[in-house]
């Protein structure tokens, strides 16, 4: 079997903040159960959002030339994603809401190649709005036939300092299931693949609205 290996995206404009600090936890486990991961920051640039002008389409890649299109170009290279923010207003941050509506409309008009790639989404916060962000997250991956992995609590971590966050014992152990939880799931798709059962095929994606 092929070393597999996870992306975590960090959403914070903090490099080494609490979301920093939480997927370090995921990383440490997922190293333990063979699963190699890399961690992609957003950064503390403007990240602008999508404006829906399918530029994209057909080419993969944004008309804006900035860490989404970094991402798309290393994406296919990656067997699962773990995609964490920060609680802004009880929201995920808006860097990270411009940059996944970007990466996931890019990716949803271009051949789905997150389809069958196990996702989660974590979230840290000082104190509430951390389920509301997850709730928002989660979105993006069931939209995309992403399977979510569950953890044994909401993935929520509390702290507003990294130091804080290293203190949430049951937050860590909640990143540090989900992380087994990942691999474990990694594996089964890896070994099913091997004795030929693929991610299912399925129809062409039609499109409606309330009118038609």
């Amino acid at each position: 079997m092929e070393r597999l290996k996870v992306l975590l995206v960090n959403g914070s404009p903090h490099k080494e903040g609490c979301v920093f600090t939480a997927l370090t936890e995921i990383a440490t486990t997922l190293k333990d159960e063979g699963v190699d991961s890399t961690l992609f920051c957003v950064g503390n640039q403007p990240v602008a959002g999508c404006i829906g002008c399918g530029a994209c389409v057909g080419k993969r890649r944004c008309f804006r030339n900035d860490r989404v299109n970094e991402f798309v170009e290393m994406m296919d290279d990656y067997d699962g994603f773990v995609f964490g923010t920060p609680v802004h207003y009880a929201a995920a941050s808006g860097a990270m809401t411009s940059f996944l509506d970007r990466v996931f409309f890019i990716d949803e008009f271009n051949g789905d190649h997150f389809a069958g790639k196990p996702a989660a989404a974590i979230a840290t916060c000082r104190r509430s709005g951390g389920t509301a962000a997850l709730d928002q997250m989660n979105k993006y991956m069931t939209d995309c036939n992403m399977p979510i992995v569950p953890s044994q609590y909401w993935d929520v971590v509390h702290g507003n300092t990294p130091d804080e966050i290293r203190r949430d014992t049951e937050g860590l152990q909640t990143m540090r299931v989900l992380a087994r939880n990942m691999a474990w799931l990694l594996k089964c798709i890896a070994l099913g693949r091997e004795h030929g059962i693929g991610f299912p095929t399925h129809e062409q994606h039609t499109m409606t609205n309330f009118i038609r």
